[in-house]
């Protein structure tokens, strides 16, 4: 491979290996912070590793299909009592390089949600609530595990970091046809577009590559954030649309995963700086934190997609775009459905509605 078609490549993978461990965003009413890395090419960097870059990104979905469990309820859609989110994200993180295996990023994005629905607004008339503002900052290092020196086709790198309570947890606007004599009333807006969970997180990640030639490698994620807090005292009001929801008075603040698996392509030539992506990618909120309880208002669930993408390296710019697209969608049933289910006798697994797809796209330079 050419010495400048190298660093290109490398240049981007630090990119695309740093840029979106964000955690503002939501994947529907399924309140999955938007934590996917996009990764083409993964390689070492080994010369001029010291400095700065900037890395923009911009994610939107809209998310209408509800589910529960598995199976999509097509009815909402039909009789027009579907929940719609529109999520726009622009997240801004800082990166900075210590050597060829040191790296630290810090990041914060800028939300805008709306959530178009009925039964907030007194099952009525369908009317709007948004969010606008900063989200939850997050501090992360990574480290390469084996000397790229020595390892060039393949390596694995470890991140640890933390995920910090900056957004506002308990964002409000008002909701029509729920106050006295069906009056607007201010209340906190649903958990899916709350701008932060409350939580001071632990990230865990990990990646690893394995490049079989200067055109084609092989790469991964796995990623975990830790919510040690419960629940953050926000009042959901969901216990007044009926009584056995009283256990989801209270907002949750939940653990979060990801897992990506893919293959990447770099063209050679003229098109050396152009790469080609496809995986596939897992992402969802468990019934149960590893650390602390688990009580609280939460819509459990995970996402499977396939991840196509692009990536194109120029000088000292690298610009990309990511789709994934939905190719099971799946509500599971909450810590609280569990125990309504126990106290009524009656079984209760709630719903939340799906994004078909979701777009990312954005860009790095280096200074």
């Amino acid at each position: 491979m050419a010495i400048a078609s190298f660093y290109k490549t490398a240049f981007a993978a630090l990119f695309t290996c740093t840029l979106f461990t964000s955690n503002t965003n939501a994947q529907g009413c399924v309140a999955i912070r938007g934590t996917g890395m996009v990764c083409t090419k993964m390689d070492h960097i080994e010369a001029e590793t010291k400095g700065w870059q900037l890395n923009a990104n911009y994610r939107y979905f809209r998310s209408f299909r509800h589910f529960k469990g598995r199976e999509e309820q097509k009815e909402r859609l039909e009789q027009h009592t579907e929940v719609i989110n529109w999520q726009h994200t622009l997240d801004l993180a800082l990166v900075r390089n210590f050597n060829n295996r040191w790296s630290m990023v810090v990041g914060l994005p800028l939300l805008g949600n709306e959530r178009s629905s009925l039964y907030e607004h007194g099952r009525t008339e369908r009317h709007r609530s948004g969010s606008y503002g900063l989200g939850d900052m997050r501090v992360v290092g990574y480290h390469w595990l084996l000397d790229p020196n020595k390892n060039k086709k393949g390596n694995v790198q470890l991140g640890l970091g933390l995920k910090l309570p900056t957004g506002e947890e308990n964002y409000q606007d008002y909701f029509q046809n729920v106050g006295p004599n069906k009056t607007p009333e201010l209340r906190p807006v649903d958990q899916s577009i709350q701008l932060g969970d409350g939580g001071t997180a632990l990230i865990t990640e990990l990646n690893a590559f394995r490049n079989f030639n200067q055109h084609f490698g092989l790469y991964t994620t796995l990623y975990y954030m830790v919510n040690p807090r419960e629940v953050n005292g926000v009042r959901t009001f969901r216990e007044t649309l009926s009584p056995t929801l009283a256990n989801e008075a209270i907002m949750s603040v939940p653990d979060q995963y990801m897992a990506r698996l893919g293959a990447n392509y770099s063209l050679g030539g003229k098109l050396h700086g152009l790469s080609f992506l496809l995986g596939g990618r897992l992402e969802g909120i468990p019934v149960k934190d590893l650390v602390g309880g688990s009580l609280g208002f939460r819509r459990p669930g995970y996402i499977i997609s396939a991840e196509p993408g692009v990536n194109y390296m120029v000088k000292k710019l690298n610009f990309f775009v990511t789709a994934p697209i939905a190719l099971e969608r799946n509500r599971t049933q909450s810590v609280t459905d569990k125990e309504t289910t126990v106290k009524t006798g009656t079984f209760r697994q709630g719903d939340a509605a799906f994004a078909d797809w979701v777009l990312n796209l954005g860009f790095s330079v280096k200074f």
